[in-house]
């Protein structure tokens, strides 16, 4: 870093000095593995919704042993309403791989943190920014917003030469000392000034020489992506319940069918309802719970549609709730099937649509 750039993070470290966020949870009591967790439950989430779930996490796993050990189910029961559960997949697969292969100790090079599922450039320098001291670089979406603006960039940040051009400034700006304060305080201006809507530039230690202040374009900026129009889908929900007869309490007695899906694709290794596409007609639903619990349907009644909004496409969900007729229904296989009783909410990662539902059944009479 020269003199012609080195002002940019003695202005930014002044001003985090005095109004730099120093008291989030994953600040206190600093280990890799804290700050690990933290920048991946972080990746397009707010802070404000990562505390509760970051606290609750650490309580049930508070180092990369017990996490690796915990079975899935439960790491993602501890993620359900966190969103992209690809995150916490990684983590638990990365956690097994430190304890395969780094001996539980966690890694401190750029090139075996970016073997890790999960980490890409920007992740892995900040856990060896924030982490370990060292001097490494990052770019998350708050330190694009910031180089974007600062240097009136008008193309999409996305496009693969402007990114490339971000990394340079960001390399260039990143100090030799004080890395992990540098590293926390471009974090912090992009999340509380140099926001993504009405951002407080009177307040920017970096306004005199930001471009996009002086042109007075900072709100046109970054450019958003070029638009695509978002598909839509379709699917129903099946919420197949029954009432188990052993039950001396009727309101805790109904039961909801659930099973895993798969470990790739949305809402990947979550337990959800049964599932089918198009518009199948009430033949084809019986025929489904008749193959599947060799028994006919009591009652059932379909609900409101509506949509759940993935980064790629729109879902919409149609519910039909189905009442079967017996009782005491056995699982053929419970490690991929389970009767879930809302009362005693097992550890099992559930997609936020599937969670909704079920909070919102009323047990008939």
């Amino acid at each position: 870093m020269g003199p012609k750039t080195a002002f940019f993070s003695k202005k930014l470290l002044a001003w985090f000095d005095q109004h730099g966020r120093k008291h989030l949870p994953w600040q206190q009591n600093k280990t890799p593995y804290r700050v690990w967790v933290s920048e991946i439950m972080l990746q397009q989430t707010q802070v404000s919704t990562v505390i509760a779930y970051f606290e609750r996490f650490m309580q049930r796993f508070p180092d990369i042993t017990s996490l690796a050990e915990a079975p899935l189910d439960e790491v993602l029961h501890l993620w359900t309403g966190l969103g992209y559960y690809s995150r916490a997949r990684n983590l638990h697969s990365s956690a097994q791989q430190i304890m395969g292969e780094h001996q539980g100790i966690f890694p401190n090079e750029l090139t075996s943190l970016e073997k890790l599922p999960g980490i890409g450039r920007s992740t892995a320098g900040a856990i060896l920014a924030i982490a370990f001291e060292k001097k490494a670089v990052i770019l998350d979406g708050n330190v694009k917003r910031v180089l974007t603006r600062f240097h009136a960039i008008t193309e999409w940040p996305g496009k693969p030469d402007i990114t490339e051009k971000l990394w340079h400034y960001a390399e260039q700006y990143t100090p030799d000392k004080r890395i992990a304060d540098y590293t926390q305080a471009i974090m912090d201006l992009g999340a509380t000034l140099c926001t993504r809507t009405k951002p407080a530039c009177h307040e920017c230690p970096l306004k005199k020489e930001c471009k996009a202040y002086q042109l007075n374009i900072a709100t046109e900026l970054p450019v958003a992506k070029p638009a695509k129009k978002i598909p839509v889908r379709k699917t129903i929900f099946l919420i197949i319940q029954h009432r188990n007869s052993s039950s001396q309490n009727v309101a805790r007695s109904v039961q909801i069918f659930l099973q895993k899906r798969p470990p790739t694709g949305i809402w990947g290794s979550l337990w959800s309802f049964p599932e089918i596409s198009g518009n199948p007609s009430n033949k084809e639903i019986t025929e489904f719970c008749q193959k599947k619990f060799s028994q006919p349907i009591k009652t059932w009644k379909t609900g409101k549609t509506f949509r759940h909004t993935f980064s790629h496409f729109h879902l919409d969900i149609t519910p039909i709730f189905i009442q079967l007729n017996k009782t005491n229904l056995k699982i053929m296989d419970s490690e991929q099937q389970i009767w879930y009783n809302l009362h005693e909410n097992p550890n099992i990662g559930l997609p936020a649509p599937v969670k909704t539902l079920l909070e919102s059944l009323t047990c008939p009479a």
